[in-house]
């Protein structure tokens, strides 16, 4: 029996800058959001996190797998994946990529539900910024990955190999979103401004944290 909209009591992540999660071009429309779904809470002896997974458009592709996904967060220590109930690899039409731009992935939770969704990546291998140049802040947050900058045909672009980016995807985006879940188990930074600041700079600490750890241990 699905929820009702009211019994779901979704929180909404963020935009970049107004969305909580998700990387990293500056604009996306409310309606990146839209109430397509509702998911229950995992049921006792449920294996945890439930994955689903969509087919991606022929200009779209996921960097990373559901085997992949696994035997990353089997790297972490328990406590914080143990309240992570779903990962979804939700697809993205070329048309609202256009729109939306370099948007990967989000954190979304209420109801018992703690929720990772992971959009594809461009065929191409081409994170676009249009006009003007990436931020040293963005450009910081990218760099452990190596990806190349270029500015062609009018217009900034990192370009990826496709083991940089599935990096990418494990190390950086990934681990962003489960320091979102861990800070709203434990911390619930989401009513002000400055506690979602607080949010995302704790998301962002965590993943810098985790993927030096991961990378020293495992290299």
């Amino acid at each position: 029996m699905r929820q009702s909209r009211k019994e779901t009591a979704w929180k909404k992540s963020r935009k970049f800058g107004d969305v909580k999660g998700g990387r990293k071009r500056p604009k996306l429309a409310d309606n990146i959001f839209k109430r397509q779904h509702s998911f229950l809470a995992p049921k006792e002896g449920d294996e945890t996190p439930i994955f689903m997974v969509d087919n991606s458009s022929r200009d779209l592709f996921f960097p990373v797998n559901v085997y992949e996904i696994k035997e990353f967060l089997a790297k972490l220590p328990p406590e914080h994946t143990e309240n992570l109930t779903h990962i979804w690899l939700k697809k993205m039409s070329n048309k609202e990529y256009e729109k939306e731009g370099s948007y990967q992935g989000c954190f979304i939770c209420g109801s018992g539900v703690n929720l990772i969704v992971l959009h594809p990546f461009p065929t191409d291998l081409k994170m676009k910024f249009g006009h003007r140049k990436p931020s040293n802040k963005t450009l910081k947050w990218y760099a452990p990955y190596e990806p190349e900058l270029l500015y062609v045909n009018n217009e900034w672009v990192l370009k990826w190999t496709e083991e940089k980016i599935k990096k990418y995807y494990l190390e950086g985006l990934l681990l962003h979103e489960i320091g979102h879940q861990i800070n709203s188990v434990y911390k619930r930074f989401w009513s002000s401004h400055y506690a979602r600041k607080r949010g995302e700079d704790f998301a962002n600490n965590f993943a810098y944290y985790w993927g030096n750890e991961i990378r020293e241990e495992f290299k």
